[in-house]
């Protein structure tokens, strides 16, 4: 199973960006699938996560202005962040818990971790 992240940039404050994230290999189910961020000199932190059949939940820095979706039939994660600040400036990580194929229990899985630099 792997985690495939994409999108990231660099934005002036108050600009836009879009995340996606998609899940390949051997899974029989996905049980959430989120993000998290890494700020220089700070611990990891999560942003958002989203259980399959369940709504978003977001941290509370980033409540109405990110956005997160998950399209099932793709086995992807998307974000989209709007208004962004220059605190928002970090690595961003998505993650899965997916079951595999012949597994009774699932994993937690993350993707290669992509740079998103806001620009004050």
């Amino acid at each position: 199973v792997q985690l495939q992240a994409s999108g990231g940039g660099l934005v002036q404050a108050g600009g836009s960006l879009r995340l996606s994230c998609a899940a390949s290999g051997s899974i029989f189910a996905i049980n959430v699938m989120g993000w998290s961020r890494q700020a220089p000199g700070k611990q990891r932190e999560l942003v958002t996560f989203i259980p399959t059949g369940g709504a978003p939940i977001y941290q509370g820095s980033v409540k109405g202005r990110f956005t997160a979706s998950r399209d099932n039939a793709k086995n992807t994660v998307l974000l989209q962040m709007n208004s962004l600040k220059s605190e928002d400036t970090a690595v961003y990580y998505c993650y899965a818990n997916i079951r595999p194929n012949n597994s009774s229990v699932g994993y937690d899985y993350w993707g290669q971790g992509t740079q998103v630099t806001v620009s004050s």
